[in-house]
C-alpha cells in the first residue's frame, strides 16, 4: 500500500495548500487554515490537457474550503501535469490534433483515450482516498464527494461506480459511449452539467449519459453555449450541492 508524503506547504487567505505524492502520483490537498476538527472531503478530477493546479481546480477548491470548511484533493491524471507521457499518450494526443486540424470529430479519439486513462486512474484515486482517510483531520468515517467535468467525468464515473465511499458527485460534458454502463451502477445524488450548443458532444449524447445514472436524486443543469463556455456560476451551484449532501452551511465567501 502506498503512503502519503507531503512535499511542500503554503498558506493564503485562509487556505492551506499541501503538495503530496501517493507512490509516484503527485497531487495537492487544500484545507482550511483554522480548525483541526474533522471535515468532509471532496476529490476532484481535472480536465483533459490540464493538471492538478489548473485555475479551475484551485478556484473550485477555494470555494469548498472557504465556503464550507471542506478538504479538497486532486491528483495529476496519467500523462498530465507533472507525470511523464508514455508513447501511447503521445500517439493519442497526436491523433487528436490531427483530427482537429482536419475538421474531423474529436469524440471517438477522446472517448478511447479517456477510457484508457480511467483504467489507470481509478485505482490511483482509490489509493488516494485510502491514504487521505488516515489523516486525523479527515478520518475514515466522514462523507466524501467527487467533482469532475470533461475528462474528470471520464475518470470519475467508473471511480464512483467502483467505490462506495463516495456519497455525492458532480459530473458533466462527456460522451455516453463507455460511461453509460458504469453510470447505471451509480445511485448516489448527482448534479450534471450540459452545454446546449456543445460543438463536440451532441445534446442527445449528453442527455443519454445523464439519463443512464440510476440515482433517485439527480439534477440536470443545462446552459446555452459551446463546450468551453460552462458558466462559472455552476461552480457555486456545485458548492451548494455538496453542502446539502456532505454537510455544511454555505457562507458569503462561497
Amino acid at each position: 500500500m502506498h503512503s502519503l508524503q507531503f512535499t511542500a506547504e503554503s498558506s493564503s487567505n485562509g487556505v492551506v495548500e499541501r503538495d503530496f505524492t501517493v507512490g509516484d502520483v503527485p497531487g495537492v490537498l487544500w484545507s482550511p487554515a483554522s480548525g483541526t476538527d474533522r471535515a468532509p472531503l471532496v476529490l476532484m478530477g481535472h480536465g483533459g490537457g490540464n493538471h492538478k493546479k489548473h485555475p479551475a481546480m484551485a478556484g473550485r477548491a477555494r470555494l469548498l474550503v472557504t465556503g464550507l470548511g471542506f478538504h479538497v484533493a486532486v491528483i495529476d491524471a496519467p500523462g498530465h501535469g507533472d507525470r511523464p507521457r508514455t508513447a501511447h499518450d503521445e500517439a493519442e494526443i497526436a491523433e487528436l490534433f490531427r483530427a482537429r486540424a482536419a475538421g474531423e470529430p474529436e469524440g471517438p479519439i477522446v472517448v478511447r483515450y479517456n477510457d484508457h486513462l480511467a483504467e489507470l486512474a481509478v485505482p490511483e484515486y482509490q489509493a488516494l482516498l485510502d491514504t487521505l482517510q488516515e489523516l486525523p483531520e479527515i478520518g475514515s468515517d466522514g462523507p466524501v464527494g467527487y467533482w469532475g467535468i470533461n475528462m474528470g467525468t471520464a475518470i470519475g464515473v467508473p471511480f464512483v461506480a467502483a467505490d462506495p465511499r463516495i456519497t455525492a458527485a458532480v459530473f458533466g460534458q462527456h460522451w455516453p459511449d463507455v460511461l453509460a454502463e458504469k453510470a447505471k451502477q451509480i445511485t448516489v445524488p448527482i448534479e450534471f452539467d450540459l452545454q446546449w450548443d456543445d460543438e463536440h458532444i451532441s445534446r442527445e449524447e449528453g442527455l443519454a449519459l445523464f439519463d443512464a445514472f440510476a440515482s433517485k436524486e439527480k439534477s440536470l443543469h443545462v446552459n446555452s453555449g459551446r463546450h468551453k463556455e460552462l458558466p462559472r456560476f455552476e461552480a457555486d451551484s456545485a458548492v451548494r450541492f455538496f453542502a446539502r449532501h456532505l454537510g455544511g452551511v454555505v457562507t458569503a465567501s462561497a
